[in-house]
């Protein structure tokens, strides 16, 4: 029930919300993040700590990058992220991401 809860909180935040469908689109920086979410690195930072202790999240290392991505091994999480992922995805405001991410240039708007 702990996990289940601590997964729930991780969740209770419309940016980690907006984290979630941005990462089922693509693996993604923090650099990409905090320019998609017009929010600081060291906020996005934050919320990606929060999201990878509930198990949510993953990351690897990709030369300079640590790219992020939605944790595809634990069942539970998949279950909770597919019903979200399906009520969220016909909003307008989270199209208009989708479409962002779409254009996104990590080249430019990352620290190389």
């Amino acid at each position: 029930m702990e996990q289940m809860e601590q997964l729930l909180k991780a969740l209770a935040d419309q940016n980690r919300l907006k984290i979630v469908v941005a990462l089922s689109q693509k693996k993604l920086c923090v650099c990409e993040l905090a320019q998609l979410l017009k929010i600081t690195q060291p906020s996005v930072s934050k919320h990606l700590k929060k999201m990878k202790e509930a198990s949510l999240i993953q990351s690897e290392q990709d030369g300079f990058w640590t790219n992020y991505y939605l944790n595809k091994s634990s069942l539970k999480e998949q279950k909770v992220v597919k019903a979200l992922l399906a009520e969220l995805l016909s909003e307008k405001e989270v199209q208009g991401l989708i479409s962002k991410i779409k254009n996104l240039d990590r080249e430019s708007i990352c620290c190389p």
